[in-house]
């Protein structure tokens, strides 16, 4: 029987992890603060925030919330990092993702101190992840790779693939996988819009990562008979419904699951897990900051 991966009670099980360690660092006199910076009014990007924020309340972490007008000059945004990066009360920043169009997202990434990137995506900590030195680890595929931790899969000797390429999950995905650690030691395959014949490169893969952006473009024909498949897609399709759209991720999961031995859902799998290894990342960066070690996994 196929199991439904429930990232629901994993990530439950690292926000326990993370309030723990928040005790030990309040026993040090130190409180973990996250500043949060949304330069944006779509509803989505304020619904995540929001969350994010509840997040760091439940677990006692501060917060920091500054919000700037979408049609502001990107130079207000660029000065509000700086003034972050200086800020010795502030242990993480997280830039709420897209930021408009005429502001350079690269240089958002550049801008940000290394030791606050707590989504992990400076070009510095990209590079410490590459070179096996990882400061904070991507959110989102720190994410997935928990979820197979503790679902019992180790990838160690086994063929991965990860459909996606991006900077944000795709490449820090493979490379995780593939590292010569613990969760990694895969052998992996990265595919994307110009893999020819994707089908044949996803039935060779022993844990099969979605993470196109495409709805619905991995089904069963193209899983592996006893595959971990994990949906890292989160897409709003028109649905027939009260809201007029449903959510749904890369991966068709009524027939996949038919495939494969275990599968994530959408919602209800990677996406806790990313909001809970911000979480995580905020607690390493006070902890590393400090100069105060707290156990956390």
């Amino acid at each position: 029987m196929t199991e439904i991966i429930d990232g629901n009670a994993v990530a439950e099980s690292v926000r326990d992890d993370v309030a723990a360690a928040v005790d030990e660092l309040a026993d040090a006199g130190v409180t973990p603060t996250l500043a949060t910076v949304l330069m944006s009014t779509d509803p989505a990007s304020e619904t995540y925030v929001s969350m994010k924020q509840n997040d760091c309340e439940e677990v006692g972490i501060a917060t920091a919330d500054v919000e700037l007008d979408s049609e502001a000059p990107a130079q207000a945004l660029y000065d509000t990092i700086d003034e972050l990066n200086a800020d010795d009360d502030v242990d993480g920043i997280l830039v709420q993702m897209p930021t408009p169009d005429h502001v350079d997202s690269g240089r958002v990434l550049r801008s940000l101190d290394p030791q606050k990137d707590v989504d992990g995506l400076h070009p510095e900590n990209i590079g410490r992840l590459v070179a096996g030195e990882t400061r904070y680890k991507p959110c989102t595929p720190h994410g997935v790779q928990v979820l197979l931790e503790e679902t019992g899969v180790d990838p160690e000797g086994k063929d991965a693939v990860v459909v996606g390429r991006s900077r944000l999950v795709g490449k820090p995905m493979a490379n995780l996988l593939t590292q010569k650690a613990e969760g990694g030691n895969a052998t992996t395959t990265v595919c994307h819009s110009r893999t020819a014949d994707l089908a044949a490169k996803t039935r060779e893969a022993d844990i099969l990562v979605a993470a196109a952006g495409v709805p619905g473009m991995i089904d069963a024909s193209m899983v592996k008979d006893g595959a971990v498949v994990v949906d890292v897609g989160i897409n709003q399709v028109d649905a027939d419904n009260e809201k007029g759209y449903e959510l749904v991720g890369d991966v068709d999961f009524e027939s996949a699951k038919a495939k494969a031995s275990a599968i994530t859902p959408v919602p209800g799998g990677v996406g806790p897990m990313t909001r809970a290894m911000l979480l995580y990342n905020t607690v390493k960066a006070a902890s590393l900051r400090s100069g105060t070690d707290v156990e956390i996994r």
